[in-house]
């Protein structure tokens, strides 16, 4: 098996449109949860997102905006739900960050993506389905579908750049991103790509999602008022999840590839575990199982003991 690298990282995050400005605010302790007040939630229970900075948000940094302006032409905006745009502007920071920009024929047919995402173009579906039952159909975008579909954000990263190598979309909820990235080092792992692009994108913060989320008793409800306090995932008073969107991209690269071309490296990618619980639909097995059958397998295909991670 052919050992894999992180070679690049690029982010665009409720925090900020950026690689270092995410990470600089994070280890700030600043918060990128907010009120929603883009849509109506007075009949929703929870009433607030992360939400990524836009160059229209009067509360956001001008250096660390979205602005899609920048990253797309009008014509190509209406191809693409915001999901697969930050995805492109994630895979720009990374693919700059990494260095990798191949113009070699050989070299584009062996770079393949794969990045995921939980739910895909929801707002587009939102949108188009009220233009279908209001009756306009002829008003509907031709590009409805392929706007929507979660496989076009490694689709429009495959035809931005040129990348011919394996192209693939993961679908599995909160642990697309992940498991995108651990299924795409293994398509290096075994020789079918010298280079993958992988992660997650996702903009899921509309009404019907936020509605949904919440009819499913999924979403925090009592800090409103206090939006920064909201995300708490391993405290007493977690009441829920903050509904978020943003993309988180990385460049892999086999570790031989990578050192030839002199490419900086942050990690390697030792050992991947998954497991399924075959217990419920929403939530995890009561003992906790699932999770520790991929933990194992993670150490296991790492050749690691429990007491080596710290």
């Amino acid at each position: 098996m052919r050992r894999v690298v992180v070679t690049g990282i690029g982010l665009v995050t409720p925090l900020a449109c950026g690689t270092d400005e995410s990470w600089n605010r994070l280890i700030e302790g600043q918060s990128g949860i907010e009120a929603i007040t883009n849509f109506d939630v007075s009949d929703i229970p929870s009433k607030i997102a992360g939400f990524v900075p836009r160059s229209d948000d009067v509360h956001a940094s001008a250096t660390a905006t979205f602005n899609p302006d920048e990253w797309a032409a009008p014509k190509e905006k209406r191809r693409m739900d915001t999901f697969i745009q930050y995805g492109l502007v994630a895979t720009h920071f990374a693919v700059e960050d990494s260095g990798w920009n191949p113009e070699d024929e050989g070299c584009l047919l062996r770079t393949g993506v794969m990045i995921g995402s939980g739910i895909g173009g929801l707002p587009e579906i939102e949108k188009s389905a009220k233009v279908v039952n209001d009756g306009n159909i002829r008003r509907l975008s031709p590009y409805f579908i392929p706007a929507s579909l979660i496989n076009l954000v490694s689709g429009q990263v495959a035809i931005k750049y040129g990348f011919k190598g394996p192209n693939h979309a993961v679908v599995t909820a909160c642990s697309s991103g992940a498991h995108a990235i651990g299924d795409a080092s293994r398509i290096i792992a075994l020789d079918d790509a010298d280079v993958m692009i992988a992660g997650g994108a996702e903009a899921a913060i509309c009404r019907l999602g936020v509605a949904g989320f919440a009819q499913a008793r999924a979403l925090s409800t009592n800090f409103n008022d206090s939006p920064e306090k909201a995300s708490r995932p391993w405290d007493e008073r977690r009441d829920g999840f903050v509904i978020g969107e943003g993309a988180g991209i990385v460049v892999l690269e086999e570790l031989e590839h990578a050192k030839k071309r002199g490419a900086k490296i942050y990690a390697e990618i030792l050992g991947y575990g998954m497991s399924g619980d075959a217990f419920h639909i929403t939530a995890p097995a009561e003992d906790g199982n699932g999770g520790y059958r991929s933990m194992r397998a993670a150490l296991e295909q790492a050749k690691c003991n429990p007491e080596d991670i710290d």
